[in-house]
């Protein structure tokens, strides 16, 4: 039987357990059809690269499949239908990876890899690396070396 891949993005306004429900219809449908998800990933609630229905976000999943070209035509007028998936696409693939996809490798490798403290920012290309607040901008500066007394004679500080 062939292989497929289906990456698919839900509205950001349902749950979780809701996109669960779209993947477990799928699965059920192809099932009832002779055919199986042999993998099935959820990649969560991440940012579109451009608004989609007024949507800027959306849930992703990604199912592996093995099953015959009608059944996965089927699968694609189904979600076509549905309200809360925003977009899909379905590939043909020779083997389906067990191995985690990418997204969700990446993520695992954030975790695991906890940043500590580095140490003291290092000196910049203009500046000393020390911090500097308005009081040490040339003309307050320039003001605090004279001052003016009632007299308005010129006063040098100290």
């Amino acid at each position: 039987m062939p292989l497929y891949e289906c990456v698919l993005i839900a509205r950001s306004e349902i749950t979780q357990q809701q996109v669960d429900v779209i993947a477990d219809d799928i699965t059920t449908q192809l099932e009832g059809e002779g055919g199986a998800v042999r993998k099935r990933e959820y990649w969560g609630l991440r940012n579109l690269a451009y608004r989609i229905k007024k949507n800027r976000k959306g849930h992703y999943v990604l199912l592996g499949l093995e099953a015959e070209s009608a059944s996965v035509n089927e699968m694609e007028r189904l979600l076509g239908l549905n309200e809360d998936v925003l977009r899909f696409m379905t590939l043909r693939v020779e083997e389906i990876e067990e191995a985690p996809s990418a997204p969700l490798a990446r993520r695992g490798d954030d975790r695991e890899r906890e940043r500590g403290f580095r140490g003291p920012k290092p000196a910049g290309r203009f500046d000393s690396g020390r911090r500097r607040g308005p009081e040490d901008r040339e003309e307050f500066r320039a003001r605090d070396e004279f001052r003016t007394d009632r007299d308005d004679d010129l006063v040098e500080e100290d």
